[in-house]
């Protein structure tokens, strides 16, 4: 009965990931080819420089100095706490696969960056936004992570999470640092790199 259940979850997994994955190759081949679609162009500059302190703070999120604190913390949490132990490391496992599978495809696509960036310029390519990318896949990871476990108060703390994810998707828009489809792109790969991790691993 429990294996019945299991292979239809682990197949619905693969399923969305094959999915995903098919629809940011997608969207890549195709902005890197024909660039932002024009009826986007206007709303993302609108948003460009306003609350650039918050931006930057928000940014900040899903740099190596937070990042890596964050994940001793719970390297710690894990070896204290066994019943939450696969899903941190599962979690971390997800972050660093995000984060060198968002490096290597903005090498292949190679999207120029905005050129209306604020606070700090960034040099790599645009396509898909390391930050989406590592925000959905890690962040919106534990959203989900927590709201499916018992924790107390877990449906604020997983709110929080999201709220988080999303302000880190504006404030990419708010430096100027990506285009809206970077950050649809780098959420397709998160999601389809986790979908996969988690079908591989289910048991």
């Amino acid at each position: 009965m429990e294996t019945s259940s299991i292979v239809p979850a682990r197949n619905l997994l693969f399923i969305a990931s094959a999915a995903f994955a098919a629809a940011f190759v997608l969207l890549g081949v195709e902005v890197a080819r024909f660039g932002e679609p024009s009826f986007l162009v206007g709303a993302e500059a609108a948003l460009v420089n306003h609350s650039s302190l918050v931006a930057w703070w928000l940014t900040m999120s899903c740099y190596a100095q937070v990042l890596g604190p964050l994940g001793i913390v719970l390297l710690i949490v894990a070896w204290r706490v066994p019943a939450w132990r696969g899903r941190i490391l599962f979690s971390l496992g997800a972050l660093l696969v995000c984060w060198l599978a968002a490096d290597v495809c903005q090498h292949l696509f190679a999207r120029p960056r905005r050129m209306d960036w604020v606070v700090k310029h960034e040099t790599s390519f645009a396509f898909p936004s390391s930050h989406a990318t590592i925000s959905v896949g890690f962040y919106g990871l534990w959203a989900w992570l927590v709201a499916s476990s018992d924790l107390p108060g877990r449906r604020v703390i997983a709110c929080l999470l999201g709220a988080l994810v999303l302000g880190i998707l504006w404030a990419r828009l708010a430096l100027g640092a990506h285009y809206l489809t970077d950050l649809v792109g780098g959420a397709f790969l998160a999601v389809a790199l986790v979908c996969a991790g988690a079908g591989a691993l289910r048991r």
